[in-house]
């Protein structure tokens, strides 16, 4: 971690909020060989090591478990598409139908249940769209 990033600001001058940089070096051992990665951070956190690494694995946490989700209940890591802007759409389109999903706050059901109960019943898909406050404020206006 350093606040020594005049350079930088020299460089950017765009980047008005730069008051530090930093690095996390991970390494991670896969069949017998160990890789190392370093990840550089720029940042308008003060150069303080703790509230740093709170702040990179704070983001790890929230990406890591998004993309555990749309793995497990989607199938994200399995789709086939590769080409032109199908994968990008198909990212859209699984992040709002887990918005969806996290809407109903009723049932105990898991997001896999609920996204199979959608696919089941036409009902339960329009009980979570079309009575949650958002739905209700805008029929209100019309």
């Amino acid at each position: 971690m350093s606040d020594d990033v005049a350079w930088l600001i020299k460089r950017h001058p765009d980047w008005k909020t730069i008051s530090s940089i930093g690095m996390v070096e991970s390494g991670r051992e896969n069949n017998g060989q160990t890789a190392l990665e370093r990840r550089f951070f720029v940042s308008s956190l003060p150069a303080d090591g703790e509230q740093f690494a709170k702040a990179v694995r704070s983001h790890w946490s929230i990406e890591n478990s998004l993309h555990y989700v749309l793995d497990v209940a989607f199938g994200e890591d399995g789709s086939r598409l590769r080409t032109d802007n199908g994968p990008e759409n198909m990212a859209i389109l699984r992040k709002l139908a887990l918005t969806v999903a996290r809407a109903d706050t009723e049932t105990k059901r898991s997001i896999i249940g609920r996204r199979k109960q959608f696919a089941w019943s036409d009902e339960y898909l329009e009980q979570i769209l079309f009575q949650t406050d958002l739905a209700s404020d805008s029929s209100d206006s019309g």
